[in-house]
């Protein structure tokens, strides 16, 4: 295959066969049960340890009646509790709900009813939202957990100040920790399918409101071998998972690839540069996985000379907010003593993320890599879908692979829209090249992706008409020099509320009403929004104004 990087096989080989990951743990806890599975702060739990943990978890769910196709939410930051709760409802055949943990009561509400979920587990810090959710969620249980469940009292590197808060216990709940410390680690197993559903990843998809991609075990498990692979996870690496594991690149970069290749994942539950210097320093960390912006920060550290960063061999890394120039590479080897830093991937929920990689040892800069093994992408006509494109050709992405999801949860026509005999048209634009690497170019559609998100501008709307001032609201991104990009919103105020509110006002309370990386940083009062003759709502002129203000300041 052309650049396929030397001393990486063509073929994908499946250390431990088709398994789930859940099982992967099981045997790597019976062919090396000492070996560290998970670094928290410098707190230590052996394979042996969480498999013991997640069998636990498993038991403590099929007691509860959850069985097999289930669906369980998760809403909390990284932590070990995260790992445990997740591999253990997939040893019980559970399906996993991530929820982001700067979701509010109405996201959790949107998501979960949706998915009929009856079981949550949750941070102490994120109760409040449960709670208010569960009017209309209705779970069977609420457990709870809390960050110095299994914080180390002497951390090995700096917390962040958030993590410091008192434990708070809530009546009517369940503690997690006792779940663990006294529950029967017996169950019933129930038969679990490489094509079962493990995961409901909500994403805007290519269109419209947040939908539940569905992935498999198999889905997942292509995925973290061809990562482990090709990334050069090792049995002895320590892999810092400085991204969130709820977020699905930082699930299979930081967690699943871990466990599949039997290494050590650090944990860090609060992005903080320092934090990041110091666990690399303190705990020997040999790849990470994160964001350019998060490398360019801790470069900028005015002590970074002070730490020793020489164990960071690996770091795959995604441009948001900034993009990996050569000027960034070139810094991070020297600031590294030799580490390389590429360009992780090109992905999508829809297929569990990292449909390409950069070979390590001819790293193209600008580009996403090329695509793994067993992964077709074609470029193809935006005008004539069935039309594939010559290299250097602007098209449309799409992907055929094993780790293509199933479709979206309880909506056929979405899927239909998006899946085409077992291709999948992400409405995103790229092209490759002639050495066969792959070009992201942007998105077709509307979405607004801000610190790696996609947000979809109808949820937002939504949520902002919610307010008794707001009439009609339009949103868009525009260009945020950290993020990537953040959400403007033009907005039409009902008649008694002209010249009684302002801008900011809505802000505020937005703020308090969407997950952070989601409510809009800029807001514009206007009389009325374009719309077509049929009365939909034209984006398209909005974005036009506002690149056309952007041409002429610029």
């Amino acid at each position: 295959m052309k650049n396929w990087p030397a001393g990486v096989p063509v073929e994908l080989k499946y250390l431990k066969g088709l398994n789930p990951i859940c099982k992967y743990l099981r045997l790597h806890a019976k062919e090396n049960p000492r070996r560290i599975a998970i670094n928290y702060y410098g707190y230590e739990i052996t394979y042996a340890e969480l498999d013991q943990l997640t069998n636990q978890f498993a038991s403590f769910l099929t007691r509860q009646g959850a069985g097999k196709g289930d669906r369980i939410a998760l809403y909390m930051q990284s932590c070990p509790q995260y790992v445990i709760c997740q591999l253990g409802a997939h040893k019980a055949g559970l399906i996993v709900v991530p929820c982001g943990p700067m979701f509010r009561a109405w996201e959790l509400e949107e998501e979960l009813t949706q998915t009929g979920t009856g079981i949550i587990v949750c941070q102490d810090e994120l109760y409040p939202n449960v709670k208010e959710a569960n009017g209309k969620c209705h779970f069977n249980q609420i457990v709870v957990t809390g960050f110095e469940d299994f914080l180390p009292a002497k951390p090995a590197f700096p917390i962040h100040e958030s993590m410091t808060a008192p434990r708070v216990y809530y009546p009517g709940t369940i503690e997690l920790l006792d779940v663990l410390r006294e529950g029967d680690p017996e169950y019933v197993s129930p038969h679990i399918g490489m094509d079962d559903v493990c995961l409901l990843q909500f994403t805007s998809g290519t269109t419209g409101l947040p939908k539940g991609a569905m992935l498999t075990h198999g889905n997942q498990l292509y995925k973290s071998a061809a990562q482990a692979q090709t990334y050069k996870y090792r049995p002895d690496d320590r892999v810092l998972t400085a991204m969130p594991i709820y977020h699905i690149a930082g699930m299979l970069w930081g967690l699943t690839a871990p466990v599949y290749a039997g290494c050590t994942m650090v944990l860090m539950s609060r992005f903080d540069a320092a934090a990041m210097a110091a666990a690399i320093n303190n705990l020997k960390c040999t790849k990470m996985y994160g964001t350019v912006s998060m490398n360019v920060e801790m470069m900028n550290l005015p002590d970074i000379s002070s730490y020793n960063l020489t164990s960071l061999r690996i770091n795959p890394a995604t441009s948001f907010g900034i993009f990996l120039t050569q000027e960034v590479a070139d810094k991070w080897q020297e600031v590294t003593g030799g580490g390389i830093i590429v360009e992780a991937a090109y992905g999508l929920s829809e297929t569990h993320t990292g449909d390409t990689f950069s070979p390590l040892d001819k790293p193209r800069i600008g580009s996403v890599g090329i695509p793994h093994t067993d992964t077709d992408i074609k470029i193809m006509d935006f005008d004539d879908p069935a039309r594939e494109l010559d290299p250097e050709q602007v098209g449309e992405i799409t992907v055929r692979s094993p780790a293509v999801f199933k479709g979206y949860w309880e909506r056929e026509d979405a899927t239909r829209e998006v899946l085409r005999k077992g291709r999948l048209y992400t409405g995103d634009m790229g092209r490759f090249d002639r050495d066969g690497y792959v070009y992201f170019m942007g998105r077709k559609k509307e979405m607004i992706k801000a610190s790696g998100y996609a947000i979809a501008p109808e949820e937002v709307e939504g949520f902002l008409m919610r307010h008794p001032a707001v009439e009609q609201a339009a949103c868009i991104p525009v260009p945020d020099p950290k993020r990537g990009e953040m959400v403007k919103a033009f907005l039409v105020l009902a008649s008694e509320f002209k010249g009684k509110i302002n801008e900011q006002e809505i802000i505020d309370w937005a703020k308090g009403k969407m997950a952070a990386y989601k409510y809009p940083r800029i807001i514009e009062f206007r009389t009325e929004l374009p719309k077509g003759v049929t009365g939909k709502l034209l984006r398209r002129i909005l974005r036009d104004e506002e690149e056309g203000k952007e041409h002429q300041q610029g």
